[in-house]
């Protein structure tokens, strides 16, 4: 379970980029972060992963405070960024086993995830430098080493960029599969139709602040419209304008 409680985060005392956001994600369930671009939805999952400071506020990960007690929030979380661009001088199987070492995933375990993940995404050549994947290859690598240590909480921002349709498909199979082991699933996309079909609840950020939680269901109620997600989507970014 991730909960944020009253989190800021400014840059300037005149500009805050999360407004005093207040949100929990359960486990066993599969929840969609939206917003357009700028709105906060990457800075929300630096913060929560310990990468970005929390200015007003805390971020709890299954109880653990990110602000006082990081290293074991930390172990409780995997992240996928939505830029691979990372180590490219590592072979894939060098960068695998040094996440594999960071979270202490016995040697077991590891070749059995890695055997089945690797496969799972169709990624074989992980004996190459990273530096010469596509990057659709360096995103199957980044997700396939989020989970060596098969963590409770999974992030993951913008992790469809770059996928082939079959990998796509693979990893909403995975993160169906995630939320029904009573896992945490928090990701961010741009791509609506996958938002309305897999979510179990969505998130809508704008300019910082929180617009609206609930299920698909639970928006078309609140706006009185039986649309897509879309569409219901640009109507609220809309009225805030």
């Amino acid at each position: 379970m991730i909960e944020i409680k009253n989190v800021t985060k400014e840059y300037k005392k005149s500009n805050k980029v999360i407004d005093n956001l207040n949100l929990t994600i359960n486990n066993g369930e599969i929840f969609g972060f939206l917003g357009p671009n700028g709105a906060g939805k990457t800075t929300t999952m630096k913060m929560i992963t310990g990468m970005l400071e929390i200015n007003k506020g805390d971020i709890f990960i299954d109880g653990s405070s990110i602000k006082k007690e990081p290293i074991e929030a930390k172990k409780r979380i995997g992240f996928v960024q939505d830029d691979p661009n990372s180590f490219l001088k590592l072979k894939g199987i060098e960068y695998i086993n040094f996440i594999a070492d960071l979270f202490e995933v016995s040697e077991e375990d590891r070749i059995h995830r890695i055997e089945l993940l690797s496969k799972r995404f169709e990624l074989y050549n992980l004996d190459d430098k990273i530096e010469g994947y596509s990057h659709g290859m360096k995103q199957k690598l980044m997700i396939i080493s989020t989970l060596i240590h098969s963590p409770q909480n999974w992030i993951l921002d913008e992790p469809m960029t770059g996928l082939d349709p079959k990998s796509s498909y693979e990893l909403k199979k995975i993160m169906r599969e995630y939320a029904d082991n009573n896992k945490c699933v928090f990701f961010s996309t741009h791509i609506l139709d996958i938002a309305e079909k897999i979510c179990d609840r969505i998130g809508i950020i704008d300019k910082g602040r929180l617009l609206f939680v609930g299920t698909y269901e639970e928006i078309q109620k609140e706006l009185k419209r039986t649309k897509s997600l879309e569409e219901l989507f640009m109507e609220l970014i809309d009225n805030e304008q």
